[in-house]
């Protein structure tokens, strides 16, 4: 049976990037391959970590393209030679044009860490410990024109503590990503995941 092939964009340190490297060597990512990393930073720790990982890199710097969809038009030329086939953004910290969007449509996952539609755009985990919710937690979800709009594949709870600080919050909503992440790879590479308007139906082992 043929490997899904898969690209990840991340901008970053890249560690939902690294639980997935460490879950396809673990087997589990029920035949998903990491087959491109995508990054807008040449010097970003990502980039290391697709190096030590043996994941080709496809590294680019926005400020030397007239627009974002000159860009991605480069991109999406890579990832069609490549046979990509689910584009996962962990950590990409670029806005997508329909270029890229259209061309991956109920193809393309991202991770958001809070429970959407709650607090969607940057600064997700300091916008929920500014409301004083008491649950927050992470999102992953199918991609589409809006800001973190798109079909809810999973989600996880993350329970805020009395004198939660922006960083112990992050740094156990991290831990979840680091989970679940891999976890809804692997269920699309299993075939398990459907999609239906806005509704999306997981099947478990």
């Amino acid at each position: 049976m043929a490997k899904l092939r898969v690209a990840v964009f991340a901008s970053g340190n890249g560690t939902n990037f690294q639980a997935l490297v460490d879950a396809a060597q673990q087997d589990r990512l029920d035949g998903a391959s990491l087959e491109l990393l995508v990054c807008d930073k040449a010097h970003a720790p990502v980039v290391e970590r697709a190096k030590k990982a043996g994941v080709d890199t496809f590294v680019f710097a926005p400020k030397e393209y007239d627009s974002r969809e000159a860009y991605e038009r480069e991109i999406l030329a890579e990832l069609q030679r490549r046979e990509i086939e689910l584009v996962v953004l962990a950590g990409y910290m670029r806005i997508l044009t329909p270029v890229m969007v259209d061309a991956y449509e109920g193809r393309m996952i991202n991770i958001h860490p809070s429970l959407l539609p709650a607090f969607p755009g940057i600064n997700a985990i300091r916008q929920a410990l500014d409301y004083g919710v008491k649950v927050t937690g992470v999102t992953v979800h199918y991609v589409d024109g809006g800001l973190d709009s798109g079909p809810i594949i999973a989600q996880r709870l993350v329970e805020v503590l009395d004198g939660e600080t922006e960083s112990t919050l992050a740094t156990r909503i991290h831990a979840v990503e680091q989970e679940v992440l891999p976890w809804v790879v692997g269920r699309i590479a299993a075939g398990s995941v459907s999609l239906d308007g806005r509704h999306v139906t997981v099947t478990t082992l």
